[in-house]
């Protein structure tokens, strides 16, 4: 899964810069005012939490939008139906996007792409969890696949922009980290190549469309990435939001563990 992530959103707004989006990037950046520094630099940050992140949508491809970590589907009610679901909407598992009632809908036509730059996640050794940073070997940016819903709050009275990130099957390093003994499987984030980002915007008109979105969501080249052990982001020990919070911790069951496993 992927609950916890670290980007700023400043570097999430480069994809507008590059895409020659400069209106909507000092619209955004404007926007950025109200936000403290901790809301900005997301060394580390929660998807319980529920931070505001900027995605780029389908609507209007590769223009940032600000956007609720945590999607709410259009058919929600009021504030209490979404405060009970939006906990159970930060991730949205890839192989059933488009069976899901909470993502069925989005995986049409609202898919986005959220720019961070690396993911945690915890490997469980002898009944202990141990937290790993992720990150791409060369690049400070790593685009994830989500989707993401205009939800109208009648409590509120406007619009709000929520998302989810997509998850896939985990690759050979995610399988090592994310080994938690009680789910089916080892996951990841959908973490797209530069050659798939506008693929996975693509409008959905015919069933070739869907095969071919559906042909994206598949783990990442394991190459390409690295991680290493980091300190505790949960419980009381937790660093929280500060640079810290990426700095690599040594833990000496993790460095016999790996090298009787010659993993590494």
């Amino acid at each position: 899964m992927c609950y916890d992530i670290k980007t700023s959103l400043e570097k999430q707004l480069r994809r507008a810069i590059l895409d020659g989006n400069l209106a909507q990037f000092e619209e955004i950046n404007e926007k950025l005012s109200i936000f403290s520094p901790d809301e900005i630099e997301l060394n580390h940050v929660s998807g319980f939490s529920h931070p505001q992140m900027i995605i780029y949508t389908s609507e209007a491809p590769f223009a940032p939008t600000l956007a609720t970590w945590g999607l709410v589907p259009s058919w929600v009610r009021d504030e209490q139906q979404k405060n009970a679901i939006w906990n159970k909407t930060l991730n949205a598992r890839g192989e059933k996007i488009w069976e899901k009632p909470s993502f069925r809908s989005s995986a049409k036509n609202k898919r986005c792409i959220i720019y961070i730059e690396g993911f945690y996640e915890h490997r469980h050794l002898n009944g202990k969890t141990f937290p790993y940073y992720i990150y791409h070997k060369e690049k400070d940016l790593l685009p994830v696949a989500g989707l993401y819903s205009k939800w109208f709050n009648p409590d509120a009275g406007h619009d709000i922009h929520t998302f989810s990130i997509v998850t896939t099957k985990a690759n050979e390093l995610m399988t090592t980290i994310h080994n938690n003994p009680k789910l089916k499987e080892p996951r990841m984030p959908l973490l797209l190549i530069e050659e798939t980002q506008e693929e996975w915007l693509r409008m959905v008109e015919e069933p070739a469309d869907k095969k071919l979105i559906e042909e994206l969501i598949k783990p990442y080249p394991d190459h390409e990435l690295n991680g290493y052990t980091v300190s505790r982001i949960r419980g009381k020990d937790a660093l929280g939001n500060v640079e810290e919070a990426t700095n690599e911790v040594i833990y000496p069951e993790i460095i016999k563990e790996d090298n009787e496993l010659t993993l590494f």
